[in-house]
């Protein structure tokens, strides 16, 4: 029989083992119930597979006694897609960069946010298609539930809205404490017509470590210059955590229009352009 190289084997009974594999087409029946409780139960997880070609026996053998290598990857809140897909390459020792890019882009709805910022266990000899797909599908799994958790239903559209704006908040924001204030703010802007002017927008793709300058403000034409343009650009501009998403949705009560970093590291805001430059001129004294 044929069989994937690496291959995902659910937790459950070995009657349900069973019934998972043959909805996913490998010749397997319930006599090898009997013949698997012999050999022992099922391994969970993701299990590697030494051979695409073997018999019954072996494959029955395989999945009670194999364990795939695992490799843990972790996306950091509010770092980049064009980021990410280097450190995959680097970890996996991939060599071509443009391949993740296309199968990126072929399996993800949006160029950025897609990936929750989290931590994922994956298969270490798996192939390019293999590890974005599944940090893909599970990532969409995840924004799907956490959609009909916080707002009852999953529009896609209107989701990746809230992670736009949320992608934005985890740049900004110095810490969680901060992320429902910054979410007021923007709020706050949107209502009064004004621009966002948030420089963490312009940290996108391959922008995510650099300094924002006024000549990239000047220059930069594209959604993310929210100097430039007004509201929430449509799509993503990194990553973002469970903590940001959620002060998307629920921003504080607030009149706030400005903040500024402190010395400390956080942010003072403020409701009034004067207030706001008296903040500018304390960081500066």
């Amino acid at each position: 029989m044929k069989s994937e190289k690496i291959i995902f084997i659910p937790k459950g009974s070995t009657k349900s083992i069973i019934a998972y594999l043959q909805n996913k087409g490998y010749g397997v029946s319930t006599l090898d119930i009997y013949i698997l409780r012999m050999i022992g139960k099922p391994q969970s997880g993701w299990i590697e597979i030494e051979a695409k070609n073997l018999n019954k026996a072996s494959f029955l053998h395989a999945i009670a006694k194999s364990k795939a290598a695992m490799v843990t990857v972790t996306l950091i809140p509010g770092e980049t897609n064009y980021f990410f897909l280097r450190q995959i390459a680097k970890i996996f020792e991939f060599k071509n960069i443009a391949l993740l890019e296309s199968l990126y882009h072929k399996y993800a709805p949006y160029d950025d946010g897609v990936i929750l910022a989290d931590s994922y266990n994956l298969p270490y000899h798996a192939n390019e298609e293999f590890i974005i797909k599944s940090l893909i599908q599970q990532s969409l799994e995840k924004h799907k539930q956490l959609a009909i958790d916080m707002l009852g239903q999953y529009d896609e559209i209107s989701w990746f809205q809230y992670v736009a704006k949320a992608s934005i908040i985890q740049k900004e924001a110095a810490n969680v404490s901060e992320m429902p204030l910054v979410s007021s703010v923007i709020d706050n802007r949107i209502v009064k017509n004004m621009p966002l002017q948030m420089d963490g927008s312009l940290n996108y793709g391959k922008y995510s470590h650099i300094r924002i300058t006024p000549e990239r403000i000047r220059n930069d034409m594209t959604e993310f210059n929210t100097y430039k343009y007004s509201g929430i650009p449509k799509n993503p501009c990194g990553s973002v955590s469970i903590d940001a998403i959620r002060a998307a949705i629920y921003p504080e009560r607030t009149n706030y229009l400005y903040f500024v970093r402190n010395k400390d590291g956080t942010h003072d805001f403020s409701e009034t352009y004067k207030e706001h430059l008296k903040n500018i001129n304390r960081v500066k004294n």
